[in-house]
């Protein structure tokens, strides 16, 4: 008996899925933001290429300023600083304020710094380098500044209150002032120096002009004055007072205005009581009427040098020589 064959059915084999690679969602947000950013500059580069362009510079020239006023603020203080002497100061107050104490405000004061565009307040201190208080670095210790029979010396290492009294308080020249012996040198050479020139040109000068210029001091008395009395009084009128020495020597009236005098006191000429009438001596003809607030002899002189007026200025001139 033939035996039957078993059938085997096969089961199918299932195949796993195999994942797919994704991409990280990294990759797609970068993808993104780069999209966004491109997008971005091309809106830019398209609505707003001017304004841009003002911004960029507006901040470069701000930039520059900016640079520029340090540059300058730092050369300035450079000069300030090349320019101050570290030396002994001396400060002494003005007027009639030579209290035994007297104190000068060392707080609540300000100075107006042109570099920097504002006021910058001041303050003395112990502690501090500068006295603006805009520089100060920590707490501050005050200070007074006291004047004691009407001196304050300040040694050369006081540099802080030596630069607040000398270039930044506000009431130097009007409370106090700084001693300055080349400045007073200065001035004492030039008064010596105008003196010499009067005193010089006091020797030089001939009597007339002499004459005419010590009448000035000593009115009609130099009428009766000898010329080596004349010569005297004009030399101590150059030492006394060589400023006004000097504009009167220069003065290119003044030997008119003396011809004009003498005539009057000898007579010559008549001035009415009221000075303001010149009148001939002889025959009481009317030659001028002085100006309102004008000097009587002034008025004479340029009367003189003017057309009619040199006429009488000649025959004047002739009587009295």
């Amino acid at each position: 008996m033939p035996v039957a064959k078993k059938t085997v059915t096969k089961k199918p084999v299932t195949k796993k899925p195999v994942a797919k690679k994704v991409e990280p969602v990294k990759v797609e947000e970068e993808a993104i933001i780069d999209n966004t950013s491109v997008i971005e500059k091309k809106v830019e580069e398209v609505f707003v290429p001017e304004v841009k362009a003002d911004i960029v510079k507006e901040e470069v020239k701000q930039s520059e300023t900016k640079s520029l006023i340090t540059k300058e603020v730092k050369m300035e203080a450079k000069n300030i600083e090349n320019k101050w002497e570290i030396k002994d100061r001396q400060y002494y107050l003005l007027g009639n304020q030579e209290a035994i104490v007297r104190i000068v405000r060392s707080k609540g004061i300000y100075y107006f710094d042109e570099d920097m565009g504002y006021e910058r307040e001041l303050k003395l201190t112990s502690n501090q380098i500068t006295p603006f208080v805009d520089e100060f670095k920590g707490p501050a210790r005050l200070e007074h500044i006291v004047f004691r029979d009407g001196v304050l010396s300040v040694p050369k290492n006081k540099q802080t209150l030596q630069k607040l009294l000398s270039l930044y308080h506000p009431q130097k020249g009007i409370v106090y002032d700084e001693v300055n012996n080349e400045a007073e040198a200065v001035d004492q050479l030039s008064l010596i120096e105008i003196e010499l020139e009067a005193m010089n040109t006091a020797m030089q000068m001939d009597i007339d002009l002499a004459e005419a210029i010590v009448r000035t001091d000593v009115g009609s008395a130099v009428a009766k004055m000898t010329s080596k009395e004349i010569k005297r009084d004009l030399m101590l009128l150059a030492k006394k007072n060589p400023g006004l020495f000097l504009e009167l020597a220069n003065d290119e009236n003044i030997e008119i205005r003396n011809l004009g005098i003498k005539a009057v006191e000898k007579g010559l000429i008549k001035l009415s009581s009221d000075q303001r009438t010149f009148l001939w001596g002889s025959n009481s003809r009317k030659l001028i009427t002085v100006p309102f607030d004008e000097n009587p002899y002034s008025a004479l002189a340029a009367y003189f040098k003017t057309d009619d007026g040199f006429e009488v200025y000649q025959q004047v001139a002739k009587m009295l020589n």
